[in-house]
């Protein structure tokens, strides 16, 4: 959310949205979308955003991204990221449900 709202500085628009999803093998997944309108990421850029220590800011880390996916991949789930320059910037959370054979 705090990479969304920085992607905006003029303003813009931030969606989340939740779904359960069945894989091939009948498990379900709670997943969960954070878009926004903003600027989009450049593809070279893009290719790194999950790298520990990578950053485009002046005073950050480059641990964020890096941090949620190893936290998500912990949990069995994945993440990943579409982005269109001039467009936004999609984030895709897919996590496993206990029990969640159907």
């Amino acid at each position: 959310m705090i990479n969304a709202c920085e992607a905006m500085p003029g303003g813009g628009k931030i969606g989340i949205t939740e779904r359960v999803v069945e894989d091939p093998g009948g498990l379900r997944h709670a997943e969960i979308s954070v878009s926004d309108n903003g600027s989009g990421i450049p593809s070279a850029t893009a290719k790194k955003v999950f790298d520990p220590f990578f950053t485009t800011k002046e005073d950050g880390t480059g641990l964020g991204l890096s941090i949620v996916s190893r936290i998500i991949r912990e949990h069995d789930g994945h993440v990943e990221m579409n982005s269109v320059e001039g467009r936004g910037t999609t984030f895709i959370i897919e996590l496993p449900i206990k029990g969640g054979k159907l």
